[in-house]
Order: structure tokens, then C-alpha cells, then sequence
């Protein structure tokens, strides 16, 4: 198994929406110089030699159509342990996960791929259907009153560097155009964090009407974004992160808008790039 490149993992279940997420993993492979592995998780020992070569054949397909080889392993064991592992193991940059893909995915909320996400180390792109464009345009960043939106601002200047896609920052504010004095003082930063970075970027306040996980969608959904950013937060009750109603609504969406679900934990220096002064 070649190893030496920055590796994507993308989890395979032979389903047809696993061709979505490899077609993501391929656009963000291009920008991130990096490898494709797809990994298939075997429930018996028995069954791995046979889902090897059905997993090599799929690799070979993707090779034809889409001009990208992909590594392939089978592991046994269970999702809950075993994709993270496999993350650990050839040092992951991100995992792109279709969230209709693997079997036993009920409804996204409450089910194990959430576990799955909090749990890990590195980013999942979470996504329902096939990538738009080639490159990302449009990103829509989410601002409300919780402390983690310095983080999610390092990815956009991270993704910037690649495709200088436009930034809707999308803050949450009531009918009557009010926001709270957290979510202003996240705005306040972040405005100047992306004007000193040269990044363009466009506020738009949430109407009110709805739910704001509501609100993002349908603001995503408007302006045509090719990406949505969310963030795990921590949760002092657990001393862990975890996502909230809100992630959990924004990551299911019925738009299909593919989620990049951000972990504080992340080290942007495995990525080459920690220069965020």
C-alpha cells in the first residue's frame, strides 16, 4: 500500500452514492496533492479476500472513468472504531463520507456516522450527490454566538489559498435585523480577520423566520454554495466534543449541500500550512 502522499480516505460500501463521494475526494485530491483509499469494512474474517478483489476491481473502474487510482484495504471490524483507525494508520488529511452510503446509515442524526465524526481527529466532508463545479466558489460560514468560529476562519483561509472561492458569512440575527452581542462580536472578528487576509467575503443576516440551521440551508441553497462549513463544539457536560441539534440538522440537509465538518482538534501543520498570524 503506497503511503507516501497525503492520503483522502473515502469508506466504501459498493452503493451508487459512493461514486459522490469519490468524485468529491478527487476534487480536493487535486488541490491537496494527495492519494484517494478507499476502505471497505468487512463484518467476518472470511469475507475479506473476496471484498479485496471486488474493492480492486471498483479502484480499476474508478481508474477508467474518472483518472484517478485509488489505494484499497478491507478491514474487519466495526465503523465505530474501525474508520478512525484506518485514519490513524496512514495519517489521514480528511475522510469525504456520502451519508446515504454505508449500510445501517438511518437517519444521519443520533446514528453512528455522528459518533463516527466527533470522534475523529481530521475533517469529514459529509455529502449527498455529486460536486457542482470542479473547484470551490462558494462557501457558506455559518456565524452565531459560540466561541469556535476562529477555527473554521483558518480552514477558509486555508481553502482560499486553492480556489480564492467567495465567503458568505451568514450570521444569525432575529425579524427585525437585531443580533446577539456574541454573534456581533464573532462578526466584528471575522470581518477583520478576512479583510486583513484579502479574502472576499459577503455578510448576510439570518431573516429570523425559521430555525437558523433552517435559515443556513436555504441561504445555501439560494446562492447555489458549494460547501458549508460546521464545527464540532465542546460539550462541558461530557468533556468531549459533539454536535449540536444545529450541526446535526445542517450535516442531514435535504438540499444535499456537502457539509465540511471541522474538528477543533485538528493540526493544520499536518496539511503544510499553520501560518495563521
Amino acid at each position: 500500500m503506497d503511503t507516501s502522499k497525503n492520503t483522502i480516505l473515502v469508506p466504501c460500501d459498493f452503493t451508487e452514492g459512493v461514486d459522490f463521494a469519490v468524485r468529491h475526494a478527487i476534487k480536493v485530491a487535486k488541490e491537496l496533492d494527495a492519494g484517494i483509499h478507499l476502505l471497505h469494512i468487512a463484518k467476518k474474517e472470511e469475507e475479506i479476500s473476496a471484498l479485496e478483489d471486488r474493492l480492486t476491481a471498483y479502484a480499476n473502474e474508478i481508474h477508467e472513468r474518472m483518472g484517478v487510482l485509488p489505494t484499497t484495504s478491507v478491514k474487519e471490524g466495526t465503523i465505530f472504531k474501525t474508520i478512525n483507525a484506518v485514519v490513524e494508520e496512514l495519517n489521514c488529511l480528511l475522510v469525504v463520507m456520502v451519508t446515504h452510503g454505508m449500510k445501517g446509515l438511518q437517519k444521519l442524526t443520533g446514528s453512528w456516522a455522528l459518533k463516527v465524526i466527533v470522534g475523529s481527529k481530521i475533517p469529514y466532508l459529509v455529502v449527498q450527490s455529486a460536486p457542482k463545479r470542479d473547484d470551490y466558489q462558494k462557501i457558506v460560514f455559518p456565524i452565531d454566538y459560540k466561541a469556535e468560529n476562529k477555527e473554521k476562519l483558518k480552514w477558509i483561509q486555508f481553502l482560499y489559498q486553492f480556489s480564492k472561492p467567495k465567503v458568505y458569512i451568514y450570521a444569525s440575527a432575529t425579524k427585525e435585523g437585531i443580533i446577539d452581542s456574541r454573534t456581533k462580536a464573532n462578526v466584528v472578528f471575522s470581518k477583520k480577520y478576512l479583510e486583513e487576509k484579502g479574502i472576499d467575503y459577503e455578510l448576510v443576516l439570518s431573516e429570523g423566520e425559521a430555525s437558523f440551521s433552517q435559515e443556513t440551508i436555504q441561504f445555501s441553497e439560494k446562492i447555489d454554495a458549494d460547501l458549508v462549513l460546521v464545527m464540532t463544539t465542546r460539550d462541558i457536560a461530557f468533556h468531549d466534543y459533539v454536535l449540536g441539534a444545529y450541526e446535526q440538522y445542517i450535516i442531514a440537509n435535504s438540499a444535499k449541500m456537502p457539509v465540511l465538518v471541522i474538528n477543533p482538534r485538528t493540526d493544520l501543520m499536518k496539511y503544510g500550512y499553520g501560518g495563521f498570524g
